[in-house]
């Protein structure tokens, strides 16, 4: 709930609030992660994405109390426990604001070919500069030949 003033959630000690996570795919509806959920349960379900598709990954948080400096999004990907991919994105810095405030990616590539089909578990976290852990979590997403 947003309240005027310095902050948006008054109860919460965090400086970002990180809410969503978004597959940005041009032409199909944004599959997202609401991260105010169990992030437990977040964890077991599975998001299916179509091989070879160009995407974007939106971040939508607030800052609330004072400013936070040097934001980055850095997302690991793993197959069978091996890590596939790193990824570090630098968000920037942010002042406090009552609007929700969002970072997107530049556009990626989805993996394709029939080897790389499968299920991916993502470790996401999301940090500044003074190495505070705003949000951690994981995700997962099945790579298909096509979308369901």
């Amino acid at each position: 709930m947003l309240t005027y003033g310095s902050f948006s959630e008054p109860d919460d000690p965090n400086r970002v609030l990180v809410k969503r996570l978004a597959l940005v795919v041009e032409g199909r509806p944004d599959v997202v992660l609401d991260l105010t959920e169990d992030l437990n349960e977040l964890k077991k379900k599975t998001f299916v994405v179509k091989e070879g598709v160009q995407y974007r990954i939106r971040i939508d948080f607030y800052v609330q109390r004072e400013i936070v400096t040097g934001l980055k999004y850095i997302q690991k990907v793993l197959r069978h426990g091996i890590q596939h991919e790193k990824l570090t994105h630098m968000v920037g810095s942010y002042a406090p604001k009552l609007d929700m405030q969002s970072y997107s990616t530049p556009v990626d590539e989805m993996p394709s070919g029939m080897l790389t089909r499968g299920t991916y578990t993502v470790k996401s976290l999301f940090t500044d500069d003074d190495k505070n852990e705003h949000l951690k979590w994981e995700w997962c997403f099945e790579l298909k030949k096509d979308w369901e």
